[in-house]
């Protein structure tokens, strides 16, 4: 009796499975790892096409990102003006803080500090300049009849009508020419006040919330090397603003002295032509030789004495700057060489100018920094 149903139970056990089997297969394809649509197939081969695909999208990426930081780079020059700027003009508000005042009235006094400044320099250099040229067009007319009533300049205009040619010249080529470069020059001094007051601004907004950008900086490193890394950036901003610091001193000290010699030597303009000196002295290497080069040739015009007293003075002055003064400003703001001085000087005005030249020794003297503290112990460790 059990022999026979043993055989009905096992038959009915795998016609049971049977029905259930294609469910639970249809099951496992449907949801087999709670995929709806079923198990991803093989990745894609890495054939030669996808290799030559996938590098010529990042050829073309990187030609973007490189003509965006061309078209950008007058914003980010700008950008990194206004930081230097205001981690330059730190010190002097902690200077402030240091007496007792709250850092949103340190900020307020060195930012009308920096205003001043700019305005007495262009009320000291746009009345000259602006005088000169109203005496220039006002002597005009005396000029051309003088070279009329030259009996050599009347001879040479009755054989070749120089005169006649002059005037047709100056209504006909000048003319247009002097009323479109006015309306360029127009344009240029727009966009110059127009960036001199986006730095300003960028620079007030750097200098109220450079410590929180250097917390969140922080932030981005390692915790175990956040310590050390904040005593190094600590370092270098107390570089840079030792380095801004030192050369703002030595361009008042040159522009007060080169007043005092230019009010002596009785040369017109003399403050005027020492705020020029003061601003050109910023520049490293070229730039008091710049300035001792304009000043002189300004003198040489008014007088030959003067221009030959000029030349003596900046001659002497500069060995004094080179050799006295600038050693003992800059040497607890950058442990630079000479040498790297110079390099970097060259290197940074053949990239970005008189701003590239101005950046190249602070960013050299943190270069540097980073090399003897982290780079050397590494090599030593190895």
């Amino acid at each position: 009796m059990s022999t026979e149903a043993e055989p009905a139970a096992a038959a009915e056990r795998g016609a049971r499975e049977d029905e259930e089997a294609p469910k639970e297969t249809a099951e496992s394809q449907e949801d087999p790892a709670g995929q709806p649509f079923g198990l991803p197939g093989k990745p894609l081969a890495r054939g030669p096409f996808l290799f030559g695909l996938v590098g010529g999208l990042g050829v073309l990426t990187a030609i973007a990102i490189g003509q965006m930081v061309v078209n950008s780079l007058s914003t980010i020059i700008l950008v990194v003006v206004a930081m230097f700027l205001a981690v330059g003009l730190n010190p002097a508000v902690e200077a402030l803080q240091r007496k007792g005042l709250a850092r949103r009235g340190a900020i307020s006094i060195v930012f009308a500090g920096v205003i001043v400044a700019f305005a007495l320099f262009g009320l000291a250099v746009v009345p000259p300049v602006s005088q000169e040229l109203t005496e220039f067009v006002a002597a005009v007319p005396g000029y051309l009849n003088e070279l009329q009533n030259h009996p050599t300049l009347r001879q040479l205009d009755a054989e070749y009508k120089i005169i006649s040619q002059l005037t047709t010249f100056v209504t006909g080529t000048l003319g247009p020419s002097l009323a479109s470069g006015i309306m360029g020059a127009g344009l240029v001094v727009l966009d110059s006040v127009f960036t001199t007051v986006t730095l300003l601004v960028l620079m007030l907004y750097f200098l109220g919330s450079l410590h929180t950008i250097k917390d969140y900086l922080l932030k981005l490193i390692p915790s175990s090397r956040r310590v050390r890394t904040s005593a190094i950036s600590e370092q270098i901003l107390t570089g840079i603003g030792g380095y801004v610091a030192g050369n703002v001193l030595i361009s008042v000290i040159a522009g007060v002295l080169t007043w005092i010699f230019l009010s002596v030597a009785g040369v017109k303009y003399a403050l005027a032509l020492a705020l020029v000196v003061a601003l050109t002295d910023l520049i490293p290497l070229v730039g008091a030789t710049i300035g001792a080069v304009l000043v002189t040739a300004v003198a040489l015009l008014q007088s030959v004495p003067a221009g030959i007293a000029c030349a003596i003075f900046f001659v002497i002055y500069q060995q004094v700057e080179n050799y006295l003064i600038y050693p003992r400003v800059m040497k607890r703001s950058v442990d630079v060489t000479p040498a790297v001085t110079v390099i970097a000087a060259l290197f940074g005005g053949a990239l970005l100018g008189i701003v590239g030249a101005l950046l190249a020794i602070p960013v050299a003297a943190a270069i540097a920094l980073i090399i003897r503290e982290v780079v050397i112990p590494r090599q030593s460790q190895a």
